[in-house]
């Protein structure tokens, strides 16, 4: 076998023995950040010597829906329109220069589709830096490698480094000099890794400097940048654990979580704890400054202290026993630029409860807030919805009218604060009156997460798949116009939810089986959904414990014969009569 060159070499020996090579699996269980940018250096190399690199895909939909995107930022109008920039969970970088009319991606051949978070330089537009890795540390999130900059808005990129810290949280620039960069980064989700913390470039990401470290768990998740002198910033960290069975939490022993401050551009910092927390509550955290007063200080605390226990008996929202309910999130205000502070939310039994309610359980995917640049008391905190206060955040009220759930990133326009811009699990949307109305960028915006994708023989044939925090869907592929002329289209309903895995009977493609959340099974037929629906698998077996799946459980079709169904719990589970039985 002739290889191209030299690093294509090196990939072939690895994958043929795994024990050695440039990839060897005895030094460490997670990928590096550089073996990963290789690979896809060998990857577009091999793409380019393919006999198959003229085909191209196609879009094919959902117009319908858009997907999860992570942070927005804005350029102010010139004329009438604003430049807009999305980060997305999977789809790289998108860009719009008319106000979101139409956008196009700009970050599609850097070795990683998952973004972090964005910064455009306040002193130089064309001056963009993107951090990669999602910090929303979910089932659906991916690591990246590195950071990444661009000095002509995004017509080319070179990487800067920071490639093992794998999610990056926040990027900040300094406002006179492009050059000073601030970096906070999360860390690695699974493992612990010491590339994590603030990191520092005073030559445009030539070389970092580690400035803020609290140890190889614990991250910093947030970061802001007193409007008045850019020497002063805010930082908190998180030290946390992400089980291979549960949500990542704090525990009893953490001692790294808090907010900290520095006035002197990260060479020192002082730990700021009058009135906030014990570290052993302290989750993730969010922080802003009031621009219109940066006395005002806010931070934005997943509290993991309990505020209510659970009744026996009772099941969460997935029908699992539910846990002690936390206080979850919990805003505290310091108007003295940090010394002290002082709990603002849930101060009433009905405040508590919707504070509590306000993440769900999951304040570790959100614990994100803004404040309105013109007014220190107008607050907006991300969770499941976005929500606003007007009264410091005493009192709260959702923010429903039209605009998708799961809040993940903000951007307010400083000069006009009637105009925000909100990116969460179902793309962006733009608000013209603060949140009053909404304008939502989905036909805008083609992307979407798919946890899998099948197709049947069907004449036109469907192609199904689940989409992260919207459904399942099918759609008609439409051969008519030439298989260089496919249309997209609107996709529409079908069996399953969020995290499904659909299987079709291949003797009747209108017969379909999909796995729901922890190993739940049902089947339907396409055309009679949801009528027809039927749970088709067990609870549990007599004398036997109740069946664990995992978020996504698998199930196949036999290909000899497809009434002989598997589905995957703590068990491997088998029908021979389409579900009527299990063993």
């Amino acid at each position: 076998m002739k290889t191209k060159n030299s690093l294509q070499y090196l990939l072939i020996i690895s994958m043929i023995l795994p024990g050695t090579g440039l990839f060897s699996q005895t030094k460490s269980p997670v990928l590096s950040g550089q073996e990963k940018l290789l690979m896809y250096q060998g990857h577009e190399e091999m793409r380019e010597s393919s006999s198959f690199k003229e085909l191209h895909w196609q879009f094919i939909g959902p117009t319908n829906i858009s997907g999860r995107c992570t942070d927005v930022e804005a350029l102010g109008p010139k004329g009438e329109n604003y430049t807009i920039w999305v980060a997305t969970a999977s789809s790289g970088v998108w860009k719009s220069i008319n106000e979101g009319t139409s956008f196009e991606p700009v970050f599609e051949h850097q070795g990683t589709s998952t973004i972090g978070d964005l910064a455009i330089s306040p002193s130089n537009p064309e001056i963009v830096w993107v951090g990669t890795g999602e910090a929303n540390i979910f089932r659906s999130s991916n690591p990246g490698c590195g950071v990444w900059l661009t000095t002509d808005g995004g017509k080319s990129w070179e990487h800067k480094g920071l490639e093992e810290t794998f999610t990056i949280s926040r990027i900040l620039v300094h406002p006179q000099n492009p050059d000073i960069v601030y970096v906070a980064a999360s860390g690695h989700e699974w493992t612990q890794n010491k590339e994590r913390g603030l990191f520092k470039t005073t030559n445009g990401g030539e070389s970092w400097e580690k400035v803020l470290y609290k140890g190889p768990e614990s991250g910093v998740n947030d970061l802001v940048m007193d409007p008045r002198d850019p020497d002063i910033l805010y930082a908190t960290t998180w030290q946390r654990t992400r089980l291979k069975w549960n949500d990542p939490r704090t525990f009893e022993d953490h001692k790294n979580n808090g907010v900290w401050k520095t006035t002197d551009g990260g060479k020192n910092w002082k730990q700021l704890k009058n009135g906030l927390p014990p570290p052993k509550f302290m989750g993730r955290t969010g922080i802003d400054v009031a621009r219109s007063n940066p006395d005002v200080v806010y931070a934005f605390v997943d509290d993991y202290e309990v505020a209510f226990k659970a009744e026996e008996g009772e099941l969460d929202s997935y029908g699992r026993p539910k846990v002690d309910v936390i206080k979850g999130a919990t805003l505290y205000r310091s108007d003295d630029a940090g010394e002290s502070w002082k709990q603002v939310s849930g101060l009433t039994e009905e405040t508590k409860k919707y504070m509590s309610g306000h993440s769900g359980t999951y304040g570790w995917v959100f614990a994100q807030m803004r404040v309105d640049p013109n007014d220190e008391n107008r607050v907006y905190t991300l969770g499941l919805w976005l929500n606003i206060s007007t009264d410091g955040g005493a009192t709260f009220e959702p923010i429903r009218r039209k605009i998708h759930a799961d809040q993940h990133g903000m951007w307010i326009d400083p000069e006009n604060s009637n105009y925000i811009l909100a990116a969460h699990d179902g793309g962006i949307s733009v608000s013209y009156d603060k949140g009053e109305n909404w304008r939502n960028l989905i036909k805008e915006l083609p992307l979407a997460q798919f946890y899998n994708v099948e197709f049947d023989n069907n004449e036109p044939f469907r192609v199904y798949g689940s989409v992260q925090d919207h459904h399942s869907f099918y759609s008609e592929v439409d051969l008519s116009g030439g298989k260089d002329k496919v249309r997209a289209t609107e996709w529409e309903y079908t069996l399953g939810a969020e995290g499904s895995t659909h299987v079709v009977d291949p003797r009747d493609n209108n017969s379909i089986y999909a796995s729901l959340f922890y190993g739940k099974l049902a089947k339907a037929t396409v055309e009679g959904y949801p009528e027809d629906m039927e749970w088709v698998l067990p609870t549990t077996f007599p004398e036997e414990p109740e069946f664990r799946g995992q978020w996504m459980a698998p199930t196949v079709l036999c290909d000899h014969n497809p009434d002989i169904v598997y589905q995957g719990v703590q068990y491997d589970l088998k029908t021979t009569d389409k579900g009527g039985t299990w063993e």
